[in-house]
């Protein structure tokens, strides 16, 4: 089954940049299957020292990017499950930047950090892959605003997508620019 993409009266304007990072003709699940190995390549051989780097003073470090990942992943897809099951319940936002400082990511392993981060993608797969094309369509309410299920699954793949390239452009510019500094 391919996810196809949402119309404009499924979520609202904060949700562009987001599915822009899904081009046009994407299943967003090949891409969310596909991610792991990606954030794996450019992350994978780090150490523990080199995921504690932030790219300027108060931004993230890795670790800190990679377990807002994680929490996003949860709560994007406890939203699907609830949205997808018929639950007309309002459902709340949350505060990226409270949850961050709350995770002790800085304090964790990078290797149990990995493991959490491909068992939250598994479990999210399974429940994505299980749902059928009326579970997809249906429209639930998101931090007040309109949102269905196919556009969360859209909005979750271009989140990593956006993440990635700032892994890319940012993290791994400083760190390359430590290397030929040291």
């Amino acid at each position: 089954m391919t996810i196809t993409r949402p119309g404009p009266a499924e979520y609202s304007p904060y949700h562009i940049p987001y599915l822009r990072f899904v081009p046009e003709g994407t299943d967003p699940l090949v891409l969310l299957q596909r991610q792991p190995d990606d954030v794996r390549a450019l992350l994978g051989s780090l150490t523990d020292q080199q995921a504690l780097t932030r790219y300027a003073p108060g931004k993230w470090s890795i670790k800190e990017a990679l377990v807002h990942l994680i929490d996003t992943e949860r709560i994007f897809a406890y939203r699907a499950l609830r949205i997808a099951r018929g639950d007309q319940t309002p459902l709340p936002g949350f505060e990226q930047d409270d949850y961050v400082p709350n995770s002790g990511a800085d304090a964790r392993l990078l290797t149990d950090i990995w493991a959490e981060y491909e068992a939250v993608r598994t479990a999210t797969l399974l429940l994505l892959n299980s749902l059928t094309e009326s579970a997809l369509a249906r429209v639930g309410v998101v931090n007040g605003n309109v949102l269905s299920v196919r556009a969360l699954i859209h909005v979750l793949a271009g989140h990593e997508a956006h993440h990635i390239q700032l892994f890319k452009e940012k993290y791994l510019a400083c760190i390359n620019t430590k290397k030929a500094t040291d």
